[in-house]
Protein backbone atom coordinates (compact mmCIF):
# COMPACT_ATOMS: atom_id res chain seq x y z
CA UNK A 1 0.00 0.00 0.00
CA UNK A 2 1.06 3.55 -0.66
CA UNK A 3 0.22 6.62 1.39
CA UNK A 4 -1.44 9.39 -0.60
CA UNK A 5 1.10 12.02 0.43
CA UNK A 6 3.93 9.83 -0.88
CA UNK A 7 2.05 9.12 -4.11
CA UNK A 8 1.44 12.81 -4.84
CA UNK A 9 5.00 13.69 -3.83
CA UNK A 10 6.30 11.20 -6.42
CA UNK A 11 4.21 12.87 -9.12
CA UNK A 12 4.39 16.57 -8.27
CA UNK A 13 7.58 16.76 -6.24
CA UNK A 14 5.83 18.76 -3.55
CA UNK A 15 2.97 18.69 -1.08
CA UNK A 16 -0.41 18.78 -2.79
CA UNK A 17 -3.76 20.20 -1.68
CA UNK A 18 -7.22 19.54 -3.10
CA UNK A 19 -9.58 22.37 -3.97
CA UNK A 20 -13.26 21.37 -3.75
CA UNK A 21 -15.16 22.70 -6.77
CA UNK A 22 -18.70 22.46 -8.11
CA UNK A 23 -19.14 21.68 -11.83
CA UNK A 24 -22.87 22.50 -11.68
CA UNK A 25 -24.04 18.92 -12.17
CA UNK A 26 -26.79 16.78 -10.68
CA UNK A 27 -27.19 12.97 -10.72
CA UNK A 28 -29.39 10.59 -12.74
CA UNK A 29 -30.91 9.27 -9.51
CA UNK A 30 -31.91 12.81 -8.55
CA UNK A 31 -33.27 14.32 -11.75
CA UNK A 32 -35.65 11.46 -12.61
CA UNK A 33 -33.53 9.87 -15.33
CA UNK A 34 -33.19 6.80 -13.12
CA UNK A 35 -34.81 7.89 -9.86
CA UNK A 36 -35.39 10.82 -7.54
CA UNK A 37 -33.88 11.80 -4.22
CA UNK A 38 -30.31 10.62 -4.77
CA UNK A 39 -28.52 8.06 -2.60
CA UNK A 40 -30.18 7.87 0.79
CA UNK A 41 -27.01 8.93 2.65
CA UNK A 42 -26.21 11.89 0.40
CA UNK A 43 -26.69 15.44 1.65
CA UNK A 44 -28.49 18.16 -0.27
CA UNK A 45 -25.14 19.36 -1.59
CA UNK A 46 -24.38 16.01 -3.18
CA UNK A 47 -21.58 15.10 -0.74
CA UNK A 48 -19.82 18.34 -1.58
CA UNK A 49 -20.54 20.29 1.57
CA UNK A 50 -17.17 22.04 1.41
CA UNK A 51 -17.21 22.85 -2.31
CA UNK A 52 -17.26 26.41 -3.60
CA UNK A 53 -20.51 27.90 -4.83
CA UNK A 54 -21.60 26.87 -8.33
CA UNK A 55 -22.71 30.46 -8.87
CA UNK A 56 -19.04 31.38 -9.24
CA UNK A 57 -16.92 30.75 -12.32
CA UNK A 58 -14.41 27.92 -12.03
CA UNK A 59 -11.57 30.42 -11.74
CA UNK A 60 -13.41 32.22 -8.93
CA UNK A 61 -14.12 28.90 -7.21
CA UNK A 62 -10.44 27.98 -7.39
CA UNK A 63 -9.37 31.28 -5.81
CA UNK A 64 -12.01 30.96 -3.10
CA UNK A 65 -10.97 27.38 -2.35
CA UNK A 66 -7.29 28.40 -2.20
CA UNK A 67 -8.10 30.95 0.49
CA UNK A 68 -9.89 28.30 2.55
CA UNK A 69 -6.93 25.92 2.27
CA UNK A 70 -4.42 28.61 3.16
CA UNK A 71 -6.55 29.74 6.11
CA UNK A 72 -6.59 26.21 7.53
CA UNK A 73 -2.82 25.88 7.13
CA UNK A 74 -2.18 29.24 8.81
CA UNK A 75 -4.52 28.22 11.62
CA UNK A 76 -2.19 25.30 12.27
CA UNK A 77 0.80 27.61 12.31
CA UNK A 78 2.12 26.66 8.88
CA UNK A 79 2.56 28.20 5.44
CA UNK A 80 1.41 26.77 2.12
CA UNK A 81 4.07 25.41 -0.17
CA UNK A 82 3.06 23.09 -2.95
CA UNK A 83 0.54 22.55 -5.71
CA UNK A 84 -3.20 22.09 -6.02
CA UNK A 85 -5.52 19.49 -7.50
CA UNK A 86 -8.85 20.84 -8.73
CA UNK A 87 -11.39 18.46 -7.21
CA UNK A 88 -14.80 18.44 -8.90
CA UNK A 89 -16.38 16.85 -5.89
CA UNK A 90 -20.13 17.02 -5.49
CA UNK A 91 -22.92 15.25 -7.35
CA UNK A 92 -21.83 13.50 -10.59
CA UNK A 93 -19.18 15.67 -12.20
CA UNK A 94 -19.26 13.96 -15.61
CA UNK A 95 -23.06 14.12 -15.92
CA UNK A 96 -24.22 16.86 -18.26
CA UNK A 97 -23.10 18.66 -21.40
CA UNK A 98 -19.72 17.11 -22.21
CA UNK A 99 -18.29 20.15 -23.99
CA UNK A 100 -19.28 22.46 -21.14
CA UNK A 101 -17.84 20.15 -18.49
CA UNK A 102 -14.59 19.67 -20.41
CA UNK A 103 -14.26 23.45 -20.71
CA UNK A 104 -14.60 23.69 -16.92
CA UNK A 105 -11.87 21.12 -16.38
CA UNK A 106 -9.58 23.06 -18.73
CA UNK A 107 -10.44 26.35 -17.00
CA UNK A 108 -9.34 24.87 -13.67
CA UNK A 109 -6.03 23.71 -15.12
CA UNK A 110 -5.29 27.24 -16.35
CA UNK A 111 -5.35 28.55 -12.79
CA UNK A 112 -2.09 29.25 -10.98
CA UNK A 113 -0.49 26.27 -9.22
CA UNK A 114 -3.26 23.84 -10.29
CA UNK A 115 -1.34 20.77 -11.40
CA UNK A 116 -4.08 18.20 -11.90
CA UNK A 117 -7.72 17.17 -11.74
CA UNK A 118 -9.81 14.89 -9.57
CA UNK A 119 -13.28 14.18 -10.94
CA UNK A 120 -15.91 12.46 -8.80
CA UNK A 121 -18.56 10.53 -10.70
CA UNK A 122 -20.72 7.42 -10.95
CA UNK A 123 -19.74 4.28 -12.89
CA UNK A 124 -22.74 4.71 -15.21
CA UNK A 125 -21.92 8.30 -16.24
CA UNK A 126 -18.83 7.97 -18.42
CA UNK A 127 -20.02 8.62 -21.96
CA UNK A 128 -17.53 8.29 -24.80
CA UNK A 129 -17.26 12.02 -25.55
CA UNK A 130 -16.41 13.13 -22.04
CA UNK A 131 -14.15 10.17 -21.32
CA UNK A 132 -12.14 10.71 -24.49
CA UNK A 133 -11.81 14.39 -23.55
CA UNK A 134 -10.56 13.47 -20.09
CA UNK A 135 -8.11 11.01 -21.65
CA UNK A 136 -6.71 13.83 -23.81
CA UNK A 137 -6.21 15.95 -20.70
CA UNK A 138 -4.42 13.03 -19.03
CA UNK A 139 -1.77 13.09 -21.75
CA UNK A 140 -0.37 16.32 -20.28
CA UNK A 141 -1.82 16.56 -16.78
CA UNK A 142 -2.42 14.34 -13.80
CA UNK A 143 -6.04 13.15 -13.72
CA UNK A 144 -7.85 10.91 -11.27
CA UNK A 145 -11.42 9.71 -11.72
CA UNK A 146 -13.21 8.83 -8.50
CA UNK A 147 -15.91 6.18 -8.82
CA UNK A 148 -18.57 5.97 -6.13
CA UNK A 149 -19.16 2.25 -5.69
CA UNK A 150 -19.97 2.31 -1.92
CA UNK A 151 -20.65 -1.46 -1.78
CA UNK A 152 -20.48 -4.57 -3.95
CA UNK A 153 -23.64 -5.94 -2.34
CA UNK A 154 -26.34 -5.52 -4.99
CA UNK A 155 -29.15 -5.69 -2.42
CA UNK A 156 -27.58 -2.84 -0.49
CA UNK A 157 -27.15 -0.95 -3.76
CA UNK A 158 -30.89 -1.13 -4.31
CA UNK A 159 -31.60 -0.09 -0.73
CA UNK A 160 -29.40 3.01 -0.90
CA UNK A 161 -30.91 4.04 -4.26
CA UNK A 162 -27.61 4.26 -6.11
CA UNK A 163 -29.31 3.01 -9.30
CA UNK A 164 -26.35 1.27 -10.89
CA UNK A 165 -24.95 -2.23 -10.64
CA UNK A 166 -21.62 -3.91 -10.03
CA UNK A 167 -21.48 -4.58 -13.76
CA UNK A 168 -21.62 -0.82 -14.37
CA UNK A 169 -18.58 -0.45 -12.13
CA UNK A 170 -16.70 -3.27 -13.88
CA UNK A 171 -17.39 -1.69 -17.27
CA UNK A 172 -16.38 1.77 -16.00
CA UNK A 173 -12.97 0.52 -14.88
CA UNK A 174 -12.48 -1.20 -18.24
CA UNK A 175 -13.56 1.90 -20.18
CA UNK A 176 -11.21 4.17 -18.24
CA UNK A 177 -8.29 1.78 -18.68
CA UNK A 178 -9.02 1.55 -22.42
CA UNK A 179 -9.26 5.32 -22.76
CA UNK A 180 -5.97 5.96 -20.97
CA UNK A 181 -3.84 4.04 -18.50
CA UNK A 182 -2.55 7.42 -17.32
CA UNK A 183 -5.85 8.09 -15.55
CA UNK A 184 -5.65 7.21 -11.87
CA UNK A 185 -8.79 5.35 -10.78
CA UNK A 186 -10.01 5.82 -7.20
CA UNK A 187 -12.95 3.88 -5.75
CA UNK A 188 -15.17 5.02 -2.88
CA UNK A 189 -16.51 2.53 -0.33
CA UNK A 190 -18.70 3.10 2.74
CA UNK A 191 -18.59 0.85 5.79
CA UNK A 192 -21.70 0.56 7.93
CA UNK A 193 -24.42 0.76 5.29
CA UNK A 194 -27.85 -0.53 6.40
CA UNK A 195 -28.04 -4.31 6.80
CA UNK A 196 -24.39 -4.99 5.99
CA UNK A 197 -22.22 -7.22 8.14
CA UNK A 198 -18.46 -7.64 8.27
CA UNK A 199 -18.44 -10.15 5.42
CA UNK A 200 -20.34 -7.77 3.13
CA UNK A 201 -17.84 -4.99 3.74
CA UNK A 202 -14.75 -7.14 3.34
CA UNK A 203 -16.28 -8.65 0.20
CA UNK A 204 -16.55 -5.11 -1.20
CA UNK A 205 -12.82 -4.63 -0.60
CA UNK A 206 -12.04 -7.93 -2.34
CA UNK A 207 -14.31 -6.99 -5.26
CA UNK A 208 -12.53 -3.67 -5.81
CA UNK A 209 -9.10 -5.33 -5.59
CA UNK A 210 -10.11 -7.91 -8.18
CA UNK A 211 -11.54 -5.39 -10.64
CA UNK A 212 -8.50 -3.12 -10.41
CA UNK A 213 -6.03 -5.94 -10.88
CA UNK A 214 -3.71 -5.23 -13.80
CA UNK A 215 -2.59 -8.75 -14.53
CA UNK A 216 -1.04 -9.54 -17.92
CA UNK A 217 0.51 -6.06 -18.17
CA UNK A 218 4.22 -5.28 -18.04
CA UNK A 219 3.76 -3.52 -14.71
CA UNK A 220 1.05 -3.03 -12.13
CA UNK A 221 -0.88 0.22 -12.44
CA UNK A 222 -1.42 2.31 -9.35
CA UNK A 223 -5.04 2.63 -8.30
CA UNK A 224 -6.64 4.19 -5.26
CA UNK A 225 -9.28 3.60 -2.63
CA UNK A 226 -11.28 5.80 -0.30
CA UNK A 227 -13.03 4.22 2.66
CA UNK A 228 -15.26 6.01 5.11
CA UNK A 229 -17.70 5.10 7.82
CA UNK A 230 -21.37 5.82 7.11
CA UNK A 231 -22.35 9.29 8.31
CA UNK A 232 -25.93 10.04 9.24
CA UNK A 233 -26.58 13.62 8.15
CA UNK A 234 -29.62 15.76 8.79
CA UNK A 235 -32.26 16.00 6.04
CA UNK A 236 -31.36 12.66 4.47
CA UNK A 237 -33.36 9.46 4.16
CA UNK A 238 -30.70 7.62 6.15
CA UNK A 239 -31.46 10.00 9.03
CA UNK A 240 -35.07 8.82 9.01
CA UNK A 241 -33.89 5.22 9.26
CA UNK A 242 -31.59 6.12 12.13
CA UNK A 243 -34.30 8.00 14.01
CA UNK A 244 -36.71 5.07 13.64
CA UNK A 245 -34.16 2.59 14.99
CA UNK A 246 -33.69 0.75 11.67
CA UNK A 247 -30.01 1.67 11.56
CA UNK A 248 -27.17 1.59 14.06
CA UNK A 249 -23.92 3.27 13.12
CA UNK A 250 -20.50 1.72 13.68
CA UNK A 251 -18.49 2.42 16.81
CA UNK A 252 -14.90 3.56 16.36
CA UNK A 253 -13.68 0.16 17.56
CA UNK A 254 -15.86 -1.67 15.04
CA UNK A 255 -14.75 0.60 12.21
CA UNK A 256 -11.06 0.34 13.05
CA UNK A 257 -11.30 -3.47 13.15
CA UNK A 258 -12.77 -3.41 9.64
CA UNK A 259 -9.99 -1.10 8.46
CA UNK A 260 -7.31 -3.43 9.86
CA UNK A 261 -8.81 -6.40 8.02
CA UNK A 262 -9.12 -4.34 4.82
CA UNK A 263 -5.52 -3.16 4.91
CA UNK A 264 -4.38 -6.78 5.08
CA UNK A 265 -6.10 -7.39 1.73
CA UNK A 266 -5.03 -4.31 -0.23
CA UNK A 267 -2.04 -4.85 -2.55
CA UNK A 268 1.19 -2.88 -2.84
CA UNK A 269 0.00 -0.86 -5.84
CA UNK A 270 -3.05 0.46 -3.97
CA UNK A 271 -2.90 4.13 -2.94
CA UNK A 272 -4.75 4.88 0.30
CA UNK A 273 -6.56 8.13 -0.44
CA UNK A 274 -8.75 8.16 2.65
CA UNK A 275 -9.64 6.01 5.63
CA UNK A 276 -11.92 8.56 7.21
CA UNK A 277 -13.99 11.46 5.95
CA UNK A 278 -14.81 14.97 7.10
CA UNK A 279 -18.56 15.22 7.77
CA UNK A 280 -20.08 18.70 8.13
CA UNK A 281 -20.43 19.09 11.90
CA UNK A 282 -23.60 21.18 11.62
CA UNK A 283 -25.34 18.28 9.81
CA UNK A 284 -23.85 15.25 11.57
CA UNK A 285 -26.19 13.14 13.70
CA UNK A 286 -24.06 10.00 14.09
CA UNK A 287 -21.43 8.65 14.67
CA UNK A 288 -20.29 11.52 16.88
CA UNK A 289 -16.80 10.07 17.40
CA UNK A 290 -15.97 11.19 13.84
CA UNK A 291 -16.19 14.85 14.87
CA UNK A 292 -12.73 14.70 16.44
CA UNK A 293 -11.03 14.33 13.06
CA UNK A 294 -7.51 15.10 14.29
CA UNK A 295 -7.66 12.36 16.91
CA UNK A 296 -9.20 9.86 14.49
CA UNK A 297 -6.51 10.57 11.89
CA UNK A 298 -3.75 10.12 14.46
CA UNK A 299 -5.18 6.77 15.51
CA UNK A 300 -5.59 5.65 11.91
CA UNK A 301 -1.90 6.32 11.28
CA UNK A 302 -1.13 3.53 13.72
CA UNK A 303 -3.03 1.04 11.55
CA UNK A 304 -0.45 0.96 8.74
Amino acid sequence: MIKLSDFYESIFGSKTYKLSLDAGCTCPNRDGTKAFGGCIFCSESGSGDFASSRLLSIKEQVESAKKRVESKIKGRGGTRKGKYIAYFQNFTSTYGDSKLLLSKYHEALLCSDVAGLAIATRPDCLEEEILSGIAEIAENHFVQIELGLQTSNEKTGLLINRCYTNEDYILAVQKIRSASEKIHIVTHLIFGLPGENEKDMIDSIKFVVKQNSTQNREKELFWGIKITVLYVLRNTKIAEMYDSGELKTLSKEEYFLLLRKSLEILPENCVIHRLTGDPPKNLLISPLWTMDKKRVLNEIKDLY
